[in-house]
């Protein structure tokens, strides 16, 4: 399927995921609407190195990537609740209890360490986290690390949803005094300026 590139406006990449389904223009667009989409969707969130994506794609059985895309999904409208719940205030102590199901996530995930050269002689060796990338599940292992930086770097009082009408998209507020507004200033943004424009002017004729 021909699809737009996916979105990444959220200035935070656990921000993008639940942008991964988005009203870009008036139709609703999920890019992760199979295996092949959620493959898509990694290789331009940088998550995962295009060879392990190649790797995993080459193994898996047939409907094994559909079935991780539905669990994808899954994973991206339970955090959507509870990022919705809590946006606009600092996250709390009392909030840990919601995040078991992206702990029990977490805890699948197969990383170790290992030595690799460094850039000089100064530094010959540095220490790399790696993961096995062994199966299809793996995917989400990036997703759920995204979502857990997310609540765990992210000021929620600074978590948005842009102000226009139709427009589902979520950003974290990274600009000075906090005053963002919109998704994008060309989607969104200049939108709503044309509006209150046409506004004015209909005004005027009155």
């Amino acid at each position: 399927m021909d699809r737009s590139p996916a979105l990444f406006v959220g200035d935070a990449p656990g921000l993008d995921f639940l942008n991964s389904i988005a009203t870009p223009l008036e139709t609703p667009v999920d890019w992760i609407d199979g295996g092949e989409g959620l493959l898509d969707w990694l290789r331009q969130a940088r998550l995962v190195p295009a060879d392990r994506l190649a790797a995993i794609r080459g193994q898996a059985l047939p409907g094994e990537l559909d079935k991780m895309a539905d669990q994808a999904r899954h994973l991206r409208e339970w955090f959507r609740v509870f990022v919705r719940g809590r946006m606009g205030r600092a996250l709390t102590g009392a909030d840990l209890a919601e995040l078991d199901p992206l702990n029990r996530l977490l805890e699948r995930d197969e990383t170790f360490s290992r030595i690799v050269s460094g850039p000089g002689a100064s530094a010959p060796f540095v220490l790399q986290a790696v993961r096995k990338w062994r199966t299809p599940e793996a995917l989400l292992l990036p997703i759920g690390e995204a979502l857990a930086q997310l609540v765990c770097t992210e000021d929620f009082s600074h978590i948005k949803a842009c102000e226009g009408p139709a427009c589902t998209l979520l950003f974290a507020d990274h600009t000075r005094g906090h005053r963002r507004r919109w998704c994008s200033m060309a989607a969104c943004g200049n939108r709503a300026k044309q509006a209150a424009h046409r506004h004015r002017l209909k005004d005027h004729h009155h």
